[in-house]
């Protein structure tokens, strides 16, 4: 059963690539962005909170996001690939004592690698089709900053593991995948 964490900085390429490869590996995707802004749609009480949190460029607590991955690795029957979690060391060391807490662990991390101009350009272009309030320049700098400073060194636990896979995020979707898929086959 493959676990699969997908990396990189916001603007990588991650919700795309996730689709393709949850369909090719018929994996669970597991998104906290996708879970955090439902809060957010639904309007709840926590999506306010939340709402918040992101507009200012800021990462969501770890309280928040590790209740919300706990009952999904609860219900998973046929492997997972985990979408913007773990986002710093202390969540990552929390994934793999929840992987544990089900017997299970993670199978590999793969990192997008992306300059931080083309993220930057790529999160413009997004906030003109998707009108994100949290893609705009300022929030996007602040945001990249907070992935730099905390969620970069999660490569760094994965790679002390022997499960990072670093894999150029530039290029035609269909080209990254395909590297991706390799790099997963090696395994």
């Amino acid at each position: 059963m493959l676990n699969i964490v997908l990396f990189g900085a916001p603007g990588a390429g991650k919700g795309t690539q996730s689709d393709l490869l949850v369909a090719k590996y018929n994996l669970n995707h597991i998104s906290t962005g996708d879970l955090l802004r439902k809060e957010i749609a639904d309007q709840t009480e926590l999506g306010k909170r939340i709402k918040s949190i992101m507009d200012s460029g800021s990462l969501v607590s770890d309280d928040i996001v590790v209740e919300m991955i706990d009952k999904a690795i609860a219900s998973d029957t046929q492997g997972i690939l985990f979408d913007g979690f773990p986002r710093n060391v202390a969540q990552a060391e929390t994934l793999d004592k929840l992987m544990a807490k089900y017997g299970r662990s993670i199978t590999c991390m793969v990192s997008l690698d992306v300059p931080n101009d083309e993220l930057i350009r790529r999160m413009l272009e997004r906030a003109k089709i998707s009108g994100r309030s949290d893609d705009n320049e300022e929030t996007i700098k602040n945001r990249l900053k907070e992935y730099e400073n905390k969620t970069l060194p999660v490569a760094s636990y994965y790679e002390k593991q022997g499960k990072h896979i670093k894999v150029n995020g530039v290029g035609k979707v269909e080209d990254i995948s395909a590297s991706i898929i390799a790099a997963i086959e090696k395994l």
